[in-house]
């Protein structure tokens, strides 16, 4: 019984642990985040990188993810002779759920790899250190940069995931199931608030800001060489991908609980 103890105390001491650390890297984060020198050249080359080489991988996932949702929501609708919903169905589940959720998950996978990749390479050469040794900061000249970009760079990509995933549903609603365009378009805009995408806007924002924080976390403190390395890389994308489910609901909760 004194061991089984000893372990749960052991577990909770461990986790509380890695929480302050988190916490405290956070906060050191967002104060580089504001504070001057700032490095436009740094944070330009992570929007692009972060926005614009992922783009394909979004626009991807969410034109078939509309596709396949305008197919499934079909089928249902069709048992109660409720077709019409199709349009409206695709629209808001794109922007306020799938859209960000998907993207966030795609970004995750790719950038928060990338990052954790890049810094935890850097630290175990100890580049980092060298970067101290010439004066220059870190947090501010590593961290700051991609979190700002993953902050801003996301809201854009999600919005036009939102556009080519409803165009998406659009397409398969028109072509394969004899949908009206006009009624479709009808329906969507009838349909659609700006609290919907506002909503989604605003996950995104969160998530970008969470792939950043964590891939920026786990290869900033990464450790032991090579393995360490893709230790991290792997720690980035499974917590990355944890918490953007978990501030999903939460935000979800926040905007549309009654």
């Amino acid at each position: 019984m004194l061991d089984f103890v000893t372990t749960v105390g052991r577990v909770i001491l461990a986790f509380l642990m890695a929480t302050g650390r988190l916490a405290l890297f956070t906060v050191n984060a967002l104060f580089h985040l504001f504070t001057p020198p700032f490095y436009p050249r740094l944070i330009a080359k992570q929007m692009i990188d972060i926005g614009y080489y992922s783009l394909p991988v979004v626009g991807l996932t969410t034109i078939f993810s509309g596709m396949v949702l305008a197919l499934q929501s079909y089928t249902g609708f069709a048992r109660f002779s409720a077709e019409g919903a199709v349009s409206t169905v695709v629209v808001l589940s794109m922007t306020r759920e799938l859209g960000p959720v998907l993207a966030g998950l795609m970004v995750a996978g790719r950038i928060g790899a990338s990052m954790a990749a890049e810094i935890g390479t850097m630290r175990v050469t100890e580049q980092i250190d060298a970067l101290v040794t010439l004066s220059t900061n870190p947090m501010k000249y590593l961290v700051a940069p991609r979190i700002l970009a993953g902050l801003t760079m996301l809201p854009i990509l999600v919005l036009v995931g939102d556009i080519i995933g409803v165009f998406g549903g659009y397409v398969i609603s028109i072509y394969k199931l004899g949908f009206n365009p006009a009624t479709y378009l009808t329906k969507t805009y009838e349909y659609l608030e700006f609290m919907d995408v506002f909503s989604g806007l605003v996950k995104a924002a969160v998530f970008g800001f969470i792939i950043a924080l964590m891939g920026c976390y786990n290869g900033y403190n990464s450790k032991g060489g090579a393995q360490g390395v893709g230790a991290a890389t792997t720690n980035a994308v499974v917590s990355a991908s944890i918490l953007i489910l978990i501030f999903n609901y939460i935000i979800t909760e926040l905007f549309f609980a009654r």
